[in-house]
């Protein structure tokens, strides 16, 4: 997913990443080893692509961009630990406790979830409205927060409540995988000046549905994919007695409600004309048809 947004992305992450320099320098190379250490970039992404959208600037985008992002880096390097899922590879390098040690690992994670809030609130005022930024960071935290991302975690690491039925997989994984694609898209809308309730409830919709198409096919990626294509170990969830998509539904079904999610999507896209156009790129991107047969 070459392009010129992809060199942009890099140079707005690093922007507002702290230098490795003494005294600090080994927390903040965690930081970035963290965040730069390459990935499709998907939310930050859906955060421009959104804005492109509803018509605000690239410059006031790039905020909410980061930070998700850095969330997004925080439950990388968390997931990772040997006390959550135990992998040693992330995006075909060692996971940040393997480069770092743990105790580094951790504390990078918190400062980068710091970091994400401390972004989202330097938005200068001749970009967004005071009032709206602080409606976006209280969005945000609850998406992030023991009711979104981190419940979602929670749900997934608890033995005793873990999903058995198709309602109760999609319920954890709208919070785990969905909030940050939910924040993506909708931190946008949030913060522009002219208030678009429709295009913001439609675009909610789309976010949700985008959100657990990702997961599928995340599940189905996990099912099917070598190590070098998948960037980690593949199986991590099934061999941990985990639910799936892919265990739950089969290889198959799990393709078609791939394939019928996605449709949900663009149909609720449907009507935005040319301006959609950076969404619906995305939304194809995770067709089954880009998946390994």
């Amino acid at each position: 997913m070459s392009d010129p947004l992809t060199g942009h992305i890099e140079t707005v992450l690093e922007r507002h990443l702290p230098p490795p320099v003494p005294p600090l320098s080994v927390i903040h190379e965690a930081m970035r080893y963290a965040v730069l250490g390459g990935g499709k970039r998907f939310r930050p992404r859906l955060a421009y692509a959104s804005a492109h959208l509803i018509g605000i600037s690239r410059d006031l985008a790039d905020f909410p961009a980061v930070a998700v992002e850095f969330i997004h880096a925080f439950s990388l390097i968390h997931d990772d630990l040997p006390a959550m899922d135990n992998d040693d590879y992330r995006r075909g390098r060692p996971s940040c406790h393997r480069a770092f040690g743990e105790a580094i690992a951790i504390l990078a994670g918190d400062a980068l979830q710091a970091r994400a809030f401390a972004v989202l609130n330097a938005i200068p005022g001749t970009l967004a409205d005071p009032a709206a930024i602080v409606e976006a960071t209280r969005f945000f935290s609850e998406l992030c927060g023991s009711t979104g991302l981190i419940g979602g975690q929670t749900l997934d690491l608890d033995p005793l409540h873990q999903p058995r039925t198709l309602e109760e997989l999609t319920d954890m994984h709208e919070r785990k995988t969905g909030a940050l694609i939910r924040a993506a898209v909708l931190l946008p809308c949030l913060l522009t000046p002219h208030r678009m309730p429709d295009t913001q409830s439609r675009l909610d919709r789309m976010a949700q549905a985008l959100g657990l198409a990702f997961q599928i096919r995340d599940d189905i990626l996990d099912a099917t994919a070598d190590p070098e294509t998948l960037g980690r170990t593949p199986g991590g969830d099934a061999s941990r007695g985990r639910a799936t998509f892919v265990t739950l539904l089969g290889l198959d079904d799990a393709r078609r409600r791939l394939a019928a999610t996605l449709e949900e999507c663009r149909s609720t896209l449907a009507g935005f004309g040319e301006r959609a156009g950076m969404l619906e790129t995305l939304v194809g991107n995770l067709s089954a048809e880009s998946i390994p047969a």
